[in-house]
C-alpha cells in the first residue's frame, strides 16, 4: 500500500466523517453510542476544517484515515497551551489499520508543528485508556505520556479520564 498524506477535499468529508464516526463507534470510544453528543463533532468534518487542519492519508484516491491538526489559538484546541499544537480525532477504517496509515498521519502533524512559522515547542494529544494501538503509534513517533495534565471533558462525569501525551519540538525557557 502507498500511503499519502494530503490536506482533505470538500467532496471527501462525507467519508472522513463516517470513518471518524466508525473508528469510534465500532472501539466502543462513545460511552453514549450513538446518542454520545461529541458523535456530532466527530461528524463535522466542514466544521472542523474551518478552524484546523484536517489530513487524510490515502491511497491513491481512497481514503484510509484522517486526523485533525490544530494549531495555536484554535477554537479545536483541548488543552493546548500556547506556542502547541494539539492532535486531535485520529481515526483509521477498521479495513486499513495495521498498515502504517495512522503513524503517517501522526507524523505529518509533527511535520507541520516544526514548519509552523515561530516554532511549535510541543506537539500535544489526549487519548482514551483502552486505546492501545495509538498509545504505541505515539510512543514510537517520540511522544511521552504527561499524566500532570490528563483531564476530564465532561467534568458532571466523574468516571470519564483522557490521557495526554506530547512530544517536545523545542524546549523554551
Amino acid at each position: 500500500m502507498d500511503i499519502a498524506i494530503r490536506p482533505a477535499r470538500p467532496e471527501e468529508y462525507p467519508t472522513v466523517a463516517e470513518i471518524t464516526a466508525e473508528a469510534y463507534l465500532g472501539d466502543g470510544l462513545l460511552d453514549f453510542g450513538e446518542s454520545d453528543r461529541y458523535l456530532g463533532k466527530l461528524r463535522d468534518v466542514a466544521g472542523r476544517a474551518a478552524v484546523a487542519e484536517v489530513l487524510v492519508a490515502v491511497d491513491g484516491e481512497r481514503v484510509l484515515g484522517s486526523v485533525t491538526f490544530v494549531t495555536d489559538g484554535s477554537p479545536m484546541a483541548d488543552f493546548a497551551r500556547a506556542g502547541e499544537a494539539e492532535i486531535r480525532m485520529l481515526a483509521v477504517a477498521r479495513e486499513a489499520r495495521g498498515r502504517g496509515a495512522g503513524e503517517a498521519l501522526v507524523r505529518a502533524c509533527v511535520g507541520r508543528a516544526r514548519a509552523l512559522e515561530g516554532g511549535c515547542a510541543r506537539v500535544v494529544l489526549s487519548t482514551q485508556g483502552g486505546m492501545h494501538s495509538a498509545h504505541r503509534v505515539y510512543e514510537r513517533v517520540g511522544f511521552t505520556r504527561t499524566p500532570d495534565r490528563d483531564w476530564n471533558p465532561l467534568p458532571e462525569l466523574d468516571d470519564i479520564r483522557l490521557l495526554t501525551y506530547e512530544l517536545t519540538l523545542r524546549h523554551t525557557p
